[in-house]
C-alpha cells in the first residue's frame, strides 16, 4: 500500500474564508496543504472540504491525521528518516 509523503511535522493553521478546498492527501503538491495535481500517477486523490464559514483551520501537513484534511496531532508521534 502507497504511503503518503510527510510534507511538514506539524499543521498549516490557516485563516480560511468559506468556499471550497482540494486538500493534498499525497503529500507531493508544492501548494501544500492544498492539491496542486502532484497526485497524478499515484493511488491518492486529493481530498475535496468545504468551510461554511469564515474561521481558522489547521490543516494536516503529515498526511496521517485519522481526521483527514484536520491535524489531530499525529505529526507529533511520527519518525522521519
Amino acid at each position: 500500500m502507497e504511503k503518503p509523503k510527510i510534507a511538514s511535522l506539524k499543521s498549516y493553521r490557516l485563516e480560511m474564508e468559506a468556499g471550497e478546498y482540494y486538500w493534498c492527501a499525497c503529500g507531493q503538491s508544492q501548494n501544500q496543504p492544498f492539491c496542486d495535481g502532484s497526485h497524478k500517477g499515484t493511488a491518492f486523490s486529493p481530498v475535496k472540504e468545504v468551510i461554511t464559514e469564515a474561521k481558522t483551520v489547521s490543516w494536516c501537513g503529515c498526511k496521517h491525521s485519522e481526521k483527514g484534511a484536520f491535524c489531530d496531532g499525529t505529526h507529533k508521534t511520527l519518525i522521519t528518516e
